[in-house]
């Protein structure tokens, strides 16, 4: 198991509500929507912060099945917890008879939690679900010092529970739970930060995929091993999380495949996937919805209408341009090939895809430039002319532009002379951006020094001491 690190910011979140309830009132109860794609760690984060907490509670795992069987489940669940009046429960005939009875085993003077992970499948297989989990607790639950932790990989499904006209609308806070961060990779891996910013473009912080990284293990070497087993992680939950994602939608798994392999304008992605304009929006709209891609737009102080579609997550990135296509591939023993294909472009597929994991890195490391709101790209119509950086003080259209800066993650050749030129020149292009800092984010450093340029490493940007 994969050493449980990072998560500050959700304990954090979840102590807050806790002391709400430890608050009291005439209503102590707080009711927390949780979500996050598949394998980023909910449960592990939830059943960790429990433990840590000590604090009587239940964790229910739902599944697919039939209410009856849930139910039964979700009674056995509360005889082996550790909620204090656990043997007072008796299951009801449906859930809003039995979340009701929940309250017989709650403390009245401390506070307890009560977890029910996966709730879209109940939500799926009983269509009163929602409607009793809103009467259980505005009638009964709500009045115990009892933190209801509701959790879900579906994203769309956990947006409906807690949506307008629907049951729990406006019951509940709602929390995204995301994959760990570069920082916790590079705890993870031990690696050095340039390094460690790859293995997150490989795995995308995803802790069923780095648990099989042993401490101190290169990027080569992980992806050597991982790539020639056809059960790995890295190898399979790209597909499981298009599966569970998408599982009927065909074309906007089409379309995701032509974004995952390299095209990112509309007319591009329509002739890779082979659909016509309003077939090509739609999916492009399920994709959106689905948290799967965004669509960025080039920042400055005019707006342009010059979008490009980029896959969110790292890892299935990194699955969609050298794994997809691949798998029958490594199952009939030829995992060499795959190999050799990921090593002879990985260096050239690196340069674009760090891209948003740097400027994320960037917009979070508020100390190393000029503090902003916002930090996204720039490029022109015709693409003759793009900025890896531009700071500025909001989106998707700045009133000010603080910096544009240059991303340059080669193996040997720092920032140089040229690269400082092509930059001055970009900031007379970029509208709002004439007096904008000069700013070079080199994975080898920089070969010169100049008063207006400000050179930002790896260890600065990951929070690691420079070496």
């Amino acid at each position: 198991m994969v050493r449980f690190i990072g998560r500050e910011r959700e304990f954090g979140l979840l102590d807050g509500l806790l002391k709400q309830v430890q608050a009291g009132g005439s209503e102590p109860g707080r009711a927390v929507s949780i979500r996050g794609r598949r394998r980023v760690g909910k449960s592990r984060l939830l059943r960790e912060y429990l433990a840590q907490r000590d604090i009587p509670a239940v964790y229910f795992d739902a599944q697919h099945g039939s209410t009856e069987r849930e139910i039964a489940r979700f009674a056995e669940e509360i005889a082996s917890s550790t909620l204090p009046n656990r043997d007072l429960f008796t299951p009801g005939l449906d859930w809003s008879q039995t979340l009701r009875n929940l309250a017989l085993v709650l403390p009245r003077t401390s506070p307890a939690v009560v977890v029910i992970d996966e709730v879209p499948y109940l939500m799926r297989d009983d269509p009163g679900f929602e409607g009793a989990l809103q009467g259980s607790w505005d009638r009964v639950l709500s009045t115990f010092p009892v933190l209801l932790i509701l959790v879900g990989s579906h994203q769309s499904e956990m947006q409906r529970l807690t949506s307008y006209n629907r049951p729990f609308y406006q019951r509940g806070s709602e929390m995204d739970v995301g994959p760990l961060t570069v920082e916790n990779v590079a705890s993870l891996t031990g690696l050095g930060a340039a390094d460690a910013i790859d293995a997150y473009l490989v795995t995308g912080g995803q802790p069923m995929i780095l648990r099989d990284w042993e401490i101190g293990t290169s990027v080569a070497s992980f992806l050597s091993k991982e790539v020639a087993n056809p059960l790995s992680a890295l190898l399979v939950s790209g597909e499981r999380t298009l599966s569970a994602e998408l599982p009927v939608e065909a074309n906007a798994r089409a379309v995701l495949t032509a974004i995952g392999t390299g095209e990112v304008s509309f007319s591009r992605i329509q002739d890779r996937a082979g659909l016509s304009a309003t077939p090509l929006d739609r999916a492009l709209r399920v994709l959106v919805d689905r948290g799967l891609i965004r669509i960025d737009t080039p920042l400055a102080t005019r707006a342009s209408h010059n979008k490009r579609y980029r896959i969110i997550d790292p890892y299935l990135r990194f699955w969609l341009a050298f794994l997809a296509d691949q798998i029958s591939v490594v199952e009939s023993g030829r995992a060499d090939l795959v190999l050799d294909r990921v090593t002879s472009q990985f260096t050239a597929w690196r340069g674009r895809a760090v891209e948003p994991v740097i400027r994320d890195l960037l917009w979070r490391s508020r100390d190393l430039v000029h503090p902003v709101g916002a930090v996204g790209g720039w490029w022109n119509r015709t693409n003759s002319v793009e900025v890896d950086i531009v700071g500025a003080d909001r989106a998707p259209v700045a009133s000010t532009v603080s910096f544009i800066g240059s991303i340059k993650w080669r193996e040997r050749a720092p920032f140089g002379v040229a690269d400082l030129a092509a930059l001055d020149a970009a900031r007379s292009v970029i509208p709002g951006a004439s007096h904008a800092t000069l700013v070079a984010i080199s994975r080898t450093g920089s070969e010169i020094t100049a008063p207006e340029l400000i050179t930002i490493s790896p260890d600065q940007l990951v929070g690691m001491p420079h070496t």
